[in-house]
């Protein structure tokens, strides 16, 4: 069986992820460096040693059958919800979200652990609800998700729980769940982002007023709008019932997810704090506050376009040496590899990441098993999210929402996490014509 299970290797998988791991030591390493050449930060090390760990765990899941797991993931998701409300009501606030849990001199983030825990437990419930009413599987699919995303946004942590939105989706999507209703929860939460924002657009990026905007603004007014959604929405679901006409099922569908995106949108400005708010507006137009929201923008890509087509070679890079880039062992960590590395070591990550979401679609479309297909599209959703993200918010053309890029970006938390989901994918892959391999 062990034979066997090496000839089923994923070695390229490997490959990929040892050398991201390795990328991210070395330029953690020169990100530490000062102006002056001295070492201030130990960064490297620690992930050095996390790396090794999540190697470990990495080994410890490709040789587990994944589909034992099946059985325990209704414990682990309510196990990590539990952890994930007493980390939000006990954990003091680190960097504006109480986010982390600590025990001694250990802590981590346990809405990162939460992200793989998700993609099994719903994997599971997508697995054995195949035979439900479309609409009713969808409901207690919502709820499922809403739980853990909820608790981490009351955190508040918007970037990791806004990680956990495209695992849903696409999750769903596999799992053949209609498009109607998809769309219908992307495109509220979509509206409800940009209802939200919209004053901090219109003070910081167009700096004039204007009068729909000011209506959205004044609490009264938008009450009013929300209550006429509602009763078009009632009149629209009445006409559907009893006349089974098409244009009243549009009618309904349309104007509740107008009156969802009104509803939704008043407490999201008042749980997103004003910086959160402007982080995800200010990519628009970093200049309009230079010194401010879009510093970070600004920073990023001036560090990147310094980097040129070879970089200005490794312990060279000015911005991360004088730090000029904020965060940048963890959200900015692409910005220090692309000024130290040029296009050629920025088009060495990109063909990492591209030969790892290959693999992942190859496991998909290889598997037999419906568990370990919906396990290997939320992992794809995930790594993709995070990659597209955190490469956008670095050349600024996304939001500022703090997703680490994976394998790269400083944190143990993180880092267990990605060796986890990989681990599991080499667990699938070898089990994809459902025989059992060197089980555990």
């Amino acid at each position: 069986m062990k034979l066997k299970f090496l000839q089923t290797f994923d070695y390229l998988l490997l490959i990929c992820v040892l050398v991201l791991c390795t990328m991210s030591v070395i330029f953690l390493y020169s990100a530490g460096m000062d102006s002056n050449g001295i070492l201030t930060s130990s960064a490297y090390s620690r992930q050095l040693i996390w790396a090794g760990i999540g190697i470990a765990i990495m080994i410890f899941f490709a040789l587990f059958d994944y589909r034992r797991i099946e059985r325990h993931a209704l414990v682990a998701y309510i196990i990590i919800c539990f952890v994930l409300l007493l980390t939000l009501l006990f954990t003091k606030a680190r960097k504006g979200a109480s986010s982390w849990i600590r025990i001694g001199s250990l802590g981590g983030q346990p809405s990162e652990l939460g992200k793989i825990i998700f993609i099994l437990f719903f994997a599971r419930y997508l697995k054995r609800s195949q035979k439900d009413v479309s609409i009713n599987r969808f409901i207690k699919a919502l709820c499922f998700f809403s739980i853990p995303t909820g608790l981490i946004l009351l955190q508040p942590d918007l970037g990791t729980a806004s990680v956990y939105i495209p695992i849903f989706l696409f999750m769903c999507f596999v799992a053949g769940i209609p498009l109607r209703y998809i769309l219908f929860f992307l495109f509220m939460g979509l509206f409800t982002v940009v209802l939200t924002v919209l004053p901090a657009w219109q003070s910081m990026i167009l700096h004039k007023s204007i009068s729909l905007i000011n209506i959205l603004v004044s609490k009264k007014l938008l009450l009013l709008i929300l209550f006429c959604s509602v009763i078009i929405t009632i009149i629209g679901t009445l006409g559907n019932i009893f006349f089974k006409k098409q244009y009243y099922y549009w009618i309904t569908y349309v104007f509740a997810l107008l009156s969802l995106s009104l509803f939704f949108s008043m407490p999201a400005a008042k749980v997103l704090k004003k910086y959160q708010m402007e982080r995800l507006v200010i990519f628009l137009n970093p200049y309009s506050d230079p010194e401010g929201a879009g510093y970070n923008i600004i920073q990023s890509l001036t560090a990147i376009g310094s980097g040129g087509f070879w970089g200005q070679g490794f312990l060279k890079g000015i911005q991360s040496h004088i730090k000029g880039i904020p965060e940048q062992k963890t959200d900015f960590i692409f910005s220090i590899i692309a000024e130290e590395s040029g296009f050629v070591g920025c088009m060495i990550l990109f063909a990492a990441f591209f030969i790892i979401l290959v693999r992942i679609i190859s496991v998909i479309h290889s598997t037999t098993n419906n568990y370990g297909y919906y396990i290997s599209s939320g992992i794809l959703a995930m790594f993709f999210f995070h990659f597209a993200v955190n490469i956008g918010m670095g050349m600024g053309v996304m939001p500022i929402t703090g997703i680490p890029l994976p394998f790269l970006s400083y944190g143990g938390s993180a880092m267990i996490t990605n060796m986890a989901a990989i681990g599991l994918l080499m667990s699938i892959s070898s089990r994809r014509l459902d025989f059992s391999v060197a089980v555990l």
